[in-house]
């Protein structure tokens, strides 16, 4: 059974990755990429969106721009990681199909408009245009399905500070706007995507198939010392809406860090926290089976 979804990122080679397995595996019916700026600004995230679906040949899919800016915050980036494209040189087509403005509303008709209940958002950047959802059309983010979030860390130490994720510290207003929500939430933190990495022989087995060999280019380009990659943050989102088994996955209540220092954005455990589910563990051997699986 395929799962209705939309996409809300901010591309990026992980991000990249992850998108490409979501239209390639046959598992999704992606209905929509929403963008917003996290790893670099939102007209090179809402580019690279485009020439994700252009190069898997699906160019029918909607490109919508949403947020440029954080709720209440200045912007931060991950240039240092993904490059000033975005994707460290790997080159994409030039989108045929211009994107459209407007993310947030979008995705309230888009929601409103099917079966309450039927269509996950699969978040894998900043939680910008989900927070603006939820406190501008609460009754479209009412129906969706299940939100599942990359970003926050729960034991491990942050990626943007000390105890602070990099997606949690971008936006963490619209972090606790998305957590007090009435939206069916899962966060797939650090402590599980730190475990899934790609290896050298990994990357190059994924080169059989046109989208398999763009994959391999953007893990090639991801790889810290040319044999194991950064960890594949985003490609978890994908994982876990397909194969929640392959996840132990733990409710808690956290509350978000709106401090102004290194750790703005970090998830703290508190007895009056915001109820949401947390992803703690995972089969790594399995989750790395499925990704190849669907570059074949």
């Amino acid at each position: 059974m395929t799962r209705r979804v939309i996409i809300d990122t901010d591309p990026g080679l992980d991000d990249a990755v992850a998108i490409l397995f979501a239209l390639n595996s046959g598992r999704f019916d992606v209905l929509g990429l929403t963008t917003v700026a996290g790893n670099i600004g939102l007209e090179r995230t809402t580019a690279n969106a485009g020439g994700l679906l252009d190069a898997a040949g699906r160019s029918d899919i909607p490109v919508v721009s949403g947020a440029a800016k954080a709720m209440l915050r200045d912007n931060i980036d991950a240039i240092v990681v993904h490059g000033d494209d975005g994707l460290r040189g790997v080159k994409l087509p030039l989108s045929r199909t211009a994107p459209t403005t407007g993310a947030v509303d979008w995705m309230a008709k888009t929601l409103l408009d099917a079966p309450s209940g039927s269509i996950d958002i699969l978040a894998l950047g900043p939680l910008t245009n989900i927070a603006r959802l939820a406190l501008h059309h609460p009754s479209a983010a009412a129906r969706i399905g299940q939100l599942i979030v990359m970003g926050g860390t729960i034991d491990q130490p942050g990626n943007a500070g000390p105890a602070s994720e990099f997606n949690f510290a971008c936006d963490p207003e619209a972090v606790a706007g998305v957590l007090r929500a009435d939206i069916r939430t899962t966060i797939v933190p650090l402590d599980v995507t730190r475990r899934v990495r790609a290896d050298r022989a990994f990357v190059e087995a994924l080169r059989g198939t046109p989208i398999g060999a763009l994959a391999a280019d953007l893990l090639t380009a991801y790889l810290l010392d040319d044999s194991q990659s950064r960890p594949l943050h985003d490609p978890c989102v994908m994982l876990l809406a397909l194969a929640p088994e392959l996840f132990g996955v733990e409710f808690r209540r956290l509350s978000v860090d709106l401090g102004d220092d290194a750790d703005a954005g970090a998830l703290r455990p508190r007895d009056s926290g915001f109820p949401v589910s947390v992803a703690m563990r995972v089969d790594v051997e399995g989750a790395l089976s499925l990704l190849a699986s669907g570059f074949r």
